[in-house]
């Protein structure tokens, strides 16, 4: 038995986004039962010329969104970059599942061979379906979770390695 594209793509990333969503949550409830600003977690950084925390998870939205179109053929859908709270990042979460759920396997089908392109500020690159998701799609997603993840742990959220394993991969 082979993994189709579809199989390696849409449900992995899916309940990824559904972790990311969790620990999100739990972001929440720490500021609110501790009375703290949840604009110290939405603008941290591990260090100053890094991303803060909304663009970490909107750039993992993104990938989420761009790997799964470009992989079924689909157009991508546009958000705006413009989340500034838990409530507008949690609603982008649920747009970026919400479009992965429009998905079909049959989309997938000839995946692993399709053409991918993308055009970077600095550089064109190319790959095949297989070569992108497994090589740049994936390992620029998880960077991406794991940084948002990194930044609550640091900041005193209480959630640990289960909640970026599983917290939202059976629901």
């Amino acid at each position: 038995m082979s993994l189709s594209m579809y199989t390696a793509t849409v449900p992995p990333l899916r309940a990824m986004l559904k972790n990311l969503s969790a620990v999100i949550a739990k972001a929440e409830a720490h500021c609110e039962a501790r009375k703290i600003d949840p604009n110290a977690f939405l603008a941290s950084r591990l260090y100053p010329d890094m991303l803060p925390f909304t663009a970490q998870v909107q750039i993992a939205s993104d990938n989420v969104k761009g790997a799964a179109g470009r992989l079924s053929g689909a157009e991508i859908p546009k958000f705006e970059d413009n989340e500034k709270s838990f409530a507008e990042l949690q609603a982008r979460i649920d747009k970026t599942i919400a479009f992965l759920d429009t998905l079909t396997e049959a989309q997938f089908d000839g995946a692993a061979e399709r053409d991918i392109v993308l055009q970077l500020r600095d550089r064109k690159l190319e790959f095949k379906g297989a070569d992108y998701l497994l090589k740049w799609a994936n390992p620029n997603i998880y960077f991406h979770i794991t940084t948002a993840y990194a930044l609550l742990r640091h900041g005193g959220v209480e959630i640990g390695k289960k909640d970026y394993l599983s917290g939202g991969a059976a629901k």
